[in-house]
């Protein structure tokens, strides 16, 4: 294989370019302020130079975004608790997942709460997810199920505590009955 040309690489840093605009203008100021027009005149470039890039424009942009965040929770829950033996693994995972959606909120609304394309649970599922996905399902044994519910439930704990809406400080224990409904009190 060949090693890409200066035009592949410049086209992929413009790209690389208009991705982390979007995410800094999301994490700043929600995703309503994230348009063609104000991520072009963000990064000097024009809009048709946008639409090259994107052609369906702003949702393959925020697409751009959520892909690139899942890729970035899987590796982080795929190397969460990498000293503790996998039935154990559950709790370090837990914290990994709702500490990414707290220390990403932009990434993880684009992941999970607004609308997008992307196919969730059929094998149409981008790599991304489906690895993300996997490590969940690996401290379940491997139950598709259970990892579901799980993330589910670790979803549900992120959004409702990135709105306020769980008491301030009780986050421990929370994840703590949690571990527990998924693995009994001995792996708490």
């Amino acid at each position: 294989m060949k090693p890409p040309t200066k035009a592949q690489l410049a086209r992929a840093a413009r790209r690389d370019r208009i991705v982390a605009a979007a995410r800094e203008i999301a994490q700043v100021e929600g995703w309503g302020a994230v348009t063609v027009r104000r991520l072009a005149d963000a990064i000097a470039f024009s809009q048709p130079v946008l639409y090259s890039h994107f052609p369906d424009g702003r949702d393959g942009i925020v697409r751009a975004v959520a892909l690139e965040g899942f890729t970035h929770i899987a590796a982080a829950l795929a190397g969460a608790g990498p000293d503790v033996p996998a039935h154990l693994r559950l709790r370090p995972v837990a914290e990994c997942y709702l500490a990414f959606a707290q220390e990403h909120p932009a990434v993880y609304e684009a992941m999970f709460s607004g609308p997008t394309d992307l196919a969730f649970a059929t094998p149409a599922a981008p790599e991304q997810l489906r690895a993300g996905f996997a490590a969940l399902a690996a401290v379940v044994g491997g139950d598709e199920t259970r990892a579901e519910t799980l993330w589910s439930a670790l979803h549900g704990l992120a959004d409702l505590a990135r709105h306020g809406r769980l008491r301030p400080g009780r986050e421990p224990d929370r994840l703590t009955v949690l571990v527990e409904l998924f693995a009994g009190p001995a792996a708490g």
